[in-house]
């Protein structure tokens, strides 16, 4: 722990910030979550406002992280950072009877993505373009899916992979019962 509260003061925005992101929440889900408004959340992460401890003590409740943890000047290279299952951000409304569990951490976005993928029975995701060169490399952990990347398609299952153009409209859906899958999203550009 640091010894003075200038020192608190310089390491705070910054943690604040890197605890948000690697909840992947924005500056509005932070505020719902903790009632500190978004205006006054973002001055504290830009270094503009000094937060009374309520309001520290709100952010970290609603970020999940410890107060000393913040404080903390250890090298990151000398932890092992968990996110435990009931932290892992997810996305429910994307595709039907499909829920994405989000792996990567949110400074990887655009890069190397990672993702569970659960599928109920006749579940689906149809996704868009890509950016031009981007790749999809998937595997089945349990069920069987069929992949569709422009006019080409692929049934895999259990312990399965495929590596597809993701820069096409494609689509991943379960057949014949629930499916689960990791998916990992590459930029090769």
């Amino acid at each position: 722990m640091t010894d003075t509260s200038d020192d608190i003061l310089a390491l705070l925005p910054a943690r604040l910030k890197e605890a948000r992101r690697a909840q992947g929440l924005s500056l509005d889900a932070v505020s719902k979550l903790s009632g500190v408004s978004r205006s006054m959340v973002s001055q504290i992460e830009r270094g503009e406002s000094s937060p009374t401890i309520a309001t520290l003590w709100n952010l970290t409740r609603a970020l999940q992280v410890d107060f000393a943890g913040l404080l903390e000047e250890e090298a990151q290279a000398n932890r092992i950072e968990v996110l435990r299952a009931d932290q892992i951000p997810t996305i429910d409304n994307m595709g039907a009877g499909c829920r994405i569990r989000i792996l990567s951490p949110p400074e990887e976005a655009g890069r190397n993505e990672l993702y569970e993928l659960r599928f109920d029975e006749g579940g689906r995701l149809d996704s868009q373009p890509h950016k031009r060169g981007t790749v999809e490399i998937l595997s089945v952990i349990s069920g069987t899916v069929e992949i569709t990347s422009d006019e080409a398609s692929a049934r895999l299952a259990c312990g399965d992979s495929a590596r597809y153009a993701a820069d096409l409209r494609h689509c991943i859906r379960a057949v014949d019962g629930d499916a689960k899958v990791f998916l990992v999203v590459q930029d090769s550009g």
